[in-house]
């Protein structure tokens, strides 16, 4: 009977030690060196670190919905890492410093601008995300800091938007901001040499060095704009589950050529449609072992890092798998809605599509952007 026992440990640990080996030598393979493993820990690291000190009293206390600090420190420090490409450490701190800055400027003109656009209950403060859409195009005229401060103000703008916050909240937002640009400045500065910026992707005739022209970028803002107004009417006729979602895709589906603009739509409606079911199959795991959710998602994080340069389909993936599984974890249950992120990035991805299509559309180029 020990005999027996001691057999299977054995082959337990066989077997371990080479799905051990197998995934180790696929990570090897993807990310040679572990640059972009490390840059995967750090935006887990930053999001943590952003979170916890978010919930902690003596910073909240006092603060109108204080219980939000958390929810948007985490938010503006993850994706201000998210952005962050530079190469040393003095350079990556000042960047971060200025996209968590983005961030912020963004959630105060949502809040600013969101009761000017309510009339009679109508739909109207989704209407601002479209400014942040624009910029998420234009701004790419601006280089990858510049990329990085465009879509850092549509984060701070989702991020208000989805949490209501008013003007009384405005504190709030400064504080997160400083909470969320120390959380991001300390992973990076810790990384240090070891962490190196991503090579850049071969660039289409309409780019300048990592720019993309101004031409160019203009229409790539008013092809995110005019796709974003659009859902927002369509959400006032028929009502999405989360029209925001939808915005999302077609804010980050726009290329600078049409056939990058197609690419990408195949590769995020891909990449959604396996992140969508992978989350929902963990749907009775987030609500009996959340801590097992949590670092499934914070390993999912890290593969969206590894992936985002090259592999936008498994990035999405990784992202949609991680959304859903930690909004179940927060206490969000309801199947319709974390289902939804998947038909409103398929709608969002459409819209788009037909954005960069009627919208001067631009000479195809086979670089996706």
């Amino acid at each position: 009977m020990q005999d027996q026992t001691h057999k299977s440990d054995v082959g337990s640990l066989r077997f371990s030690s080479h799905i051990f080996k197998r995934v180790t030598g696929w990570l090897e393979h993807v990310d040679p060196g572990t640059h972009r493993r490390i840059k995967g820990l750090r935006l887990v690291t930053a999001y943590g670190i952003a979170a916890m000190l978010g919930t902690l009293p003596a910073i909240s206390r006092g603060l109108p919905h204080g219980t939000l600090l958390s929810f948007l420190a985490a938010g503006f420090a993850l994706w201000a890492s998210v952005s962050e490409g530079r190469a040393t450490r003095p350079e990556s701190s000042r960047d971060l410093a200025l996209l968590v800055a983005a961030a912020v400027v963004g959630a105060a003109i949502m809040i600013g601008l969101a009761p000017s656009l309510t009339v009679s209950g109508r739909p109207g403060p989704e209407l601002t995300l479209a400014t942040g859409a624009f910029l998420v195009g234009y701004m790419k005229r601006f280089g990858v800091l510049g990329t990085g401060i465009g879509s850092q103000v549509y984060i701070g703008q989702l991020l208000a938007y989805g949490t209501h916050l008013k003007s009384a909240d405005l504190p709030m937002v400064v504080v997160a901001g400083l909470i969320a640009a120390l959380a991001a400045i300390i992973p990076r500065v810790l990384s240090g040499p070891a962490e190196h910026p991503t090579s850049a992707l071969p660039v289409p005739s309409t780019t300048v060095g990592d720019r993309v022209s101004e031409t160019t970028a203009l229409f790539m803002g008013m092809q995110a704009a005019v796709a974003a107004i659009v859902i927002v009417v369509v959400n006032d006729v028929i009502g999405l589950v989360e029209s925001a979602w939808a915005i999302t895709a077609c804010t980050y589906v726009i290329a600078s050529s049409r056939a990058g603009t197609i690419e990408r739509v195949r590769r995020r409606i891909l990449g959604t449609a396996i992140g969508v079911p992978l989350g929902l199959a963990c749907l009775p795991l987030a609500i009996h072992a959340p801590l097992l959710v949590w670092m499934a998602a914070a390993f999912a994080m890290i593969i969206y890092a590894m992936a985002l340069p090259e592999r936008y389909d498994v990035a999405c993936a990784a992202y949609a798998f991680t959304l859903v599984v930690t909004m179940a974890a927060t206490g969000e249950h309801s199947f319709m809605l974390l289902a939804a992120r998947g038909w409103e990035t398929l709608i969002g991805g459409i819209l788009g599509l037909a954005a960069a299509m009627l919208i001067v559309p631009f000479r195809s180029s086979p670089s996706t952007s």
